[in-house]
């Protein structure tokens, strides 16, 4: 079982409310839990390698892309423009090149789950083609069409801001091919389905456009929403000593995070900890709140995010279906005495 699935069996599993039993018990739980069924804290950098960057495709990317003729390879700009376009992966290196670390979160990211990642990358605005093509604005979206046959959309009027990346590079080297080479989309703070990988078309409609997945019921807007995680302790794992640091990620997408909170207490009462500035306004933070524990036991620690305009993260918990899970992180630990 995959890391994240564990973290999130444990986030729906009953196994935690043992602990709530007697003394006696609560012990004999805890025992069994640190056993079998700890997990190591995560050190989470800032930016993550390509090879780590999570990877989600629908199982089509081993046959189709590998066998696609990159040496052909064109983009084409089509639909409501005045000029449309085909060029080359060398006529769009030649475009304005932009870098920018964004960070990409699954649609399907579970409470306290790892398919989330952050890059630096590089590439031409979207903008900037689009004006090329003499792009209608009155039209209503942007259709991204894949090599795979994949799509999806997003707003005219976004895609004209010009925050969003056709890219071509990822962490300053060329796109590996799982993460979209040649050129893939980067739209900051819509989830990672709407970010499309292997690009051959942008078409401008005139009409509204769904793509794959909200074809089959999932949110079109796909907004992020606010996220929080607690990277270190781990889960069931036994402290010795009353004096830890507890830290982790939160992510709020475009809307920023304003502050993170922690609760050692199950959620009983909340403090502030303290943040790393992000690298963009389109990436993670992290935080860390120094923990003086007051005495030895099991604690339930917790931690929950508000995004800059004062939007405080939901404590209801949803799965990812269809705009994205919500609820917040919590682990339990055991702090005990030196020996």
């Amino acid at each position: 079982m995959r890391p994240w699935s564990r973290r999130k069996f444990f986030q729906i599993s009953g196994l935690t409310a043992l602990l709530a039993l007697g003394t006696g018990r609560a012990r004999a739980a805890m025992y069994f839990l640190k056993t079998f069924l700890s997990l190591p804290p995560r050190n989470t950098p800032p930016i993550t390698p390509n090879t780590d960057f999570y990877v989600y495709d629908l199982g089509r990317m081993s046959k189709m892309i590998q066998d696609l003729d990159y040496s052909r390879w064109t983009l084409n700009i089509t639909g409501r423009v005045e000029n449309p376009l085909v060029l080359s992966y060398a006529a769009i290196k030649r475009r304005s090149f932009v870098k920018a670390a964004v960070t990409l979160e699954c649609i399907e990211n579970p409470v306290g789950g790892d398919t989330i990642s952050n890059a630096v990358w590089g590439g031409v605005p979207l903008r900037e083609l689009l004006i090329e093509a003499g792009v209608d604005l009155q039209a209503q979206k942007v259709v991204f069409k894949a090599a795979d046959g994949y799509t999806d959309s997003i707003p005219l009027v976004r895609g004209m801001t010009g925050d969003v990346l056709l890219a071509y590079q990822m962490n300053g080297r060329d796109l590996p091919r799982e993460h979209g080479y040649p050129l893939r989309g980067v739209v900051p703070g819509i989830y990672g389905m709407k970010n499309v990988k292997w690009i051959m078309e942008v078409e401008v409609t005139e009409s509204d456009y769904l793509g794959y997945w909200q074809q089959r019921g999932w949110s079109d807007e796909a907004v992020i929403g606010i996220m929080s995680r607690i990277d270190s302790p781990g889960a069931y794992q036994e402290l010795a000593g009353l004096n830890h640091r507890i830290r982790g990620i939160a992510f709020a997408g475009s809307a920023g995070i304003g502050r993170v909170e922690v609760s050692t207490d199950g959620g009983r009462h909340w403090n502030s900890a303290s943040l790393d500035a992000p690298l963009s306004p389109y990436t993670w933070i992290f935080w860390r709140f120094d923990w003086t524990v007051p005495h030895p036991g099991v604690f339930r620690i917790v931690v929950r995010a508000a995004d800059r305009s004062g939007r405080l993260q939901t404590a209801e918990y949803a799965r990812g279906f269809p705009d994205g899970a919500t609820g917040l992180h919590a682990i339990t630990v055991e702090v005990i005495r030196p020996s």
